[in-house]
């Protein structure tokens, strides 16, 4: 290959995905500097880096002469101007843009090789000290240690920050562990997909055929098939996708499958045929993750023990008159015969589920419940899924509310302090929002219920299902022993509002109403993607703040179906971030992860972070980044207490998203004062009834459709729900 060094003029294309990058290079020949066009998967530059780069020279029908970088190396500088702005950028944790120019003040030239031979004499530049020095000495070696790690991975297409994730997995072995088997990278890291470790394992020279990628073919596709909410894989389906994904013969695959499928990592079973989950009529294998089939099991297990066990720790309650009416007339609120039904049945079985749509008085049955109960000194807890859910509990009954995992005690690298040897101390759990239950989470729940506890489960079954493998709520509503009550009349001052009647309306297959004065439902018309996405931009920046005197960023969420294109929510939230939170004075930014975040942006974590203590869903902003120590700031909402301050560091970054706009799925849980949604025919693959639901059903105030009337109509008209495959029910039903 060919060798060429230089300093970065500007960047033309950065794809943040696959590190593809184009960029301008003033090229450092012996025969006179020019400017030439580089290409490749590189790291993270900015203008002023200098470059060694190994490629070869080509020639671009359309550009011309370019030059395709295989590897890159970030080289010293050799100015002063040079070594200040390689000091500053973020390469070594402790010296940032300030520290920089004062190193460089003190040593020059010799700033860089001092660092090199000599770190601890940094403590003789004013303010830094011999702390501060020590710690600057250990994170440029850190830095210098990782530096052939990063050669080797960027190379291949891994950013700067992944390879941080790699080195820190492994320290000083990771470069050997990564070529050894490189598909530990995909089990180990979160961030790194098994496409990422499958094209290093190729770049190494493995063969297609190897059991290894084979194995970790089938465990991908399984992780997805579970990303995707189910908690199995028919064993066809399975071959066929690790086939397609693998590019070998189903003849490969089997064998690798069946001697996987013994009990770890996976799991294979035979489910009763006839059950409601699709492809067990069949009688084929059902190929499971094992800690899926763990859990389904033990969900089954834990149902059936609470249902046969006859002692119950409301038995004094049940022999005493409900005084519902007595309830409502002192809570001036109006009570159904199906609400009053519904707390009866949470009192006399031991598991009961309450279901309906927004206005049909869940929250009434909820505070009736709760203080018929704590007025008789039973012991009652709350708990939802997610923080947000948890506060809107709280506050809906007056009585304190926790996230399953607060009210578990989860403890990072311990589990959850309350299991089957530890069970919670209570009579009655209600469990808000169980729609979003997922398959584990419920394990982890029910395992910590006493078997003389009673449990009532409160969601809107015709949400869209958990984000997480697993259709509980419905498999739930399916089983004997379990009393469910489903709330249909819609009380009168509900009936007043749009939001909710349209709900309504869009449950039974009707089209929304639209833009009546003085209401809260409207639809802004858009022609295309682009015109959507700069209407959306327009109504929650102007419109919506100046008519309805709504604070954009905390009282106005956009939700789309999608990620991708312009009305996508990767897209908009690009858009909204220039407008609602622009570059200014002391607002820091920083390019992480080919990603701006800039302080003040709202932001979502995408993934349960359990040693944060934060979870897929949660939202805050940035309130700090500090590009001197590498991290940056989230305040959290913490659910009713006071916000809470998480730090991440650079490598940790890519598990925050930002959060102008989020999926609908995303919103699952959440209300928010007003909300912007987006539909559009080009989200066809994804327009569904439950879909546009539970969008709707966000909105408090004032819900805003962006789109045309096609694409809601065929929203509308689309009432199937997508199955997934589940085997709890059959276990429920063929339980004895």
């Amino acid at each position: 290959m060919d060798t060429l060094e230089g300093v970065v003029e500007r960047l033309t294309y950065r794809n943040a995905e696959n590190a593809y990058t184009v960029l301008r290079l003033r090229s450092a020949a012996a025969a006179g500097a020019e400017i030439v066009t580089v290409v490749g998967n590189l790291p993270e530059l900015k203008p002023g880096a200098n470059l060694r780069l190994a490629g070869v020279w080509s020639s671009h029908p359309d550009h011309g002469r370019q030059f395709r970088a295989q590897t890159c190396e970030l080289l010293p500088p050799a100015t002063l101007e040079g070594i200040r702005r390689y000091l500053g950028s973020g390469l070594v944790k402790g010296i940032g843009p300030k520290t920089a120019e004062r190193i460089v003040q003190h040593f020059g030239m010799d700033t860089l090789q001092i660092i090199e031979q000599d770190a601890l004499r940094l403590s003789e530049v004013p303010g830094l000290g011999v702390q501060r020095a020590t710690l600057i000495a250990a994170a440029w070696n850190e830095q210098r240690a990782v530096k052939h790690l990063m050669i080797f991975l960027q190379g291949h297409g891994l950013s700067t920050v992944l390879a941080l994730k790699v080195h820190r997995q492994y320290g000083n072995d990771a470069l050997q562990v990564v070529q050894q088997d490189p598909y530990r990278l995909a089990r180990d890291i979160w961030g790194i997909g098994f496409k990422t470790a499958d094209k290093l394992a190729q770049a190494l020279g493995l063969p297609l055929d190897s059991p290894a990628r084979i194995g970790a073919g089938i465990a991908f596709c399984l992780h997805e098939s579970a990303n995707s909410g189910h908690v199995y894989c028919p064993e066809s389906e399975l071959v066929l996708q690790a086939v397609e994904l693998l590019g070998v013969s189903a003849a490969v695959v089997a064998p690798v499958l069946a001697r996987l499928a013994n009990g770890d990592p996976l799991c294979a079973e035979l489910l009763p045929a006839g059950g409601p989950q699709p492809g067990s009529a069949s009688g084929e294998r059902a190929i499971y993750l094992a800690q899926l089939h763990r859990a389904e099991v033990g969900v089954a297990q834990c149902v059936q023990r609470l249902l046969r066990t006859p002692a119950s720790s409301l038995n004094a309650v049940r022999q005493q008159p409900l005084a519902m009416q007595s309830f409502a007339s002192e809570a001036g609120v109006e009570v159904s015969a199906e609400q009053a039904a519904a707390v009866q049945h949470a009192l006399h079985n031991k598991i009961s589920i309450i279901t309906g749509g927004p206005g049909t008085g869940k929250t009434t049955c909820l505070r009736a419940l709760v203080a018929l109960l704590l007025a008789r000194g039973m012991r009652v807890a709350l708990a939802s899924p997610t923080g947000r859910a948890a506060k809107r509990l709280g506050e809906a009954t007056g009585q304190p509310a926790k996230t399953i995992h607060r009210l578990l005690g989860f403890q990072p690298g311990g589990g959850f302090l309350h299991n089957e040897h530890n069970p919670l101390a209570l009579d009655l759990l209600i469990v808000d929002e169980a729609s979003m239950l997922d398959l584990l989470l419920t394990h982890s729940l029910l395992r910590a219920l006493p078997p003389q506890s009673h449990l009532l489960l409160v969601g809107d079954v015709d949400q869209l299902p958990a984000v997480g493998a697993g259709d509980v709520l419905r498999d739930l509503m399916r089983a004997a022993g379990v009393v469910v009550t489903r709330l249909a009349f819609i009380f009168r001052q509900a009936q007043q509002s749009l939001i909710v009647s349209n709900a309504h309306r869009v449950n039974l297959g009707q089209a929304p109403l639209y833009n009546q004065t003085g209401q809260d439902f409207f639809l802004a018309a858009a022609d295309g993607p682009q015109d959507a996405a700069e209407r959306v931009v327009e109504l929650v920046q102007q419109r919506i703040p100046g008519k309805f005197n709504l604070d954009p960023l905390l009282d106005v969420q956009v939700l789309a179906p999608m990620y991708r294109g312009d009305a996508g929510v990767s897209n908009l939230n690009q858009r909204l971030q220039a407008a609602l939170n622009p570059p200014a004075a002391g607002r820091v930014e920083r390019v992480i992860g080919g990603r701006l975040l800039r302080s003040g942006d709202k932001v979502m974590q995408t993934r349960n972070n359990y040693n944060k203590d934060v979870f897929n869903g949660d939202m805050g902003r940035i309130s700090a980044i500090d590009l001197e120590n590498a991290c940056l700031t989230v305040e959290f909402d913490a659910g009713g207490a006071a916000a809470r301050s998480v730090q991440y560091e650079w490598s940790e970054v890519d598990e925050l998203q930002l959060a102008y706009a989020i999926t609908v799925h995303k919103a699952q849980g959440a209300e928010y004062p007003a909300t912007v949604v987006v539909l559009l025919a080009q989200h066809y693959m994804l327009l569904q009834r439950n879909l546009l639901y539970t969008a709707i059903t966000r909105a408090k105030q004032l819900c805003v459709l962006v789109g045309t009337q096609r694409a809601i109509q065929m929203a509308v008209k689309n009432d199937r729900v997508a199955q997934r495959y589940s085997g709890l029910a059959a276990r429920l039903q063929a339980a004895p």
